[in-house]
């Protein structure tokens, strides 16, 4: 049997699951992922539909489709906006943002696609200081 993993919006009024194997899970860098994310880059995996489940709150899932999109959509909860999978235009695949996952899935991301529409202020961020939590503001003398 397949490993099943769970995931959910922020105000849990949707949940969902997915069993393995998966496609791939990638980095994308595009411009509709970005803007969609709010961040560098969206990461996503990928499973056939058929590995995929809503299991509770799924008329609370709002979608969207660009109209100049060939694969691109978007799917968030309509109560707290959280992302949420969606299932491809062509049908073919279930896109699950990994943010929205409640746990390990037990993969790491293989490569980044639209690597040359990466945002022009995205930095390595192994260089940078590390905090477990959220770092105090430093007062101005």
């Amino acid at each position: 049997m397949s490993k099943s993993t769970r995931g959910s919006c922020l105000c849990q009024a949707v949940t969902y699951q997915f069993h393995g194997p998966e496609y791939v899970f990638q980095y994308c860098h595009c411009s509709r992922c970005r803007k969609f994310t709010g961040s560098a880059f969206a990461s996503n995996i990928l499973v056939d539909p058929k590995q995929f489940e809503w299991l509770d709150g799924e008329e609370m899932v709002g979608r969207f489709d660009h109209p100049d999109a060939k694969h691109f959509a978007t799917c968030f909860c309509r109560q707290c906006g959280s992302s949420l999978p969606w299932l491809s235009q062509s049908g073919t695949a279930m896109i699950i943002p990994a943010g929205t996952l409640d746990q390990d899935p037990g993969i790491k991301p293989t490569q980044n696609i639209f690597w040359k529409d990466r945002a022009p202020w995205r930095a390595a961020v192994d260089g940078l200081p590390q905090y477990d939590e959220l770092q105090p503001r430093k007062v101005k003398d």
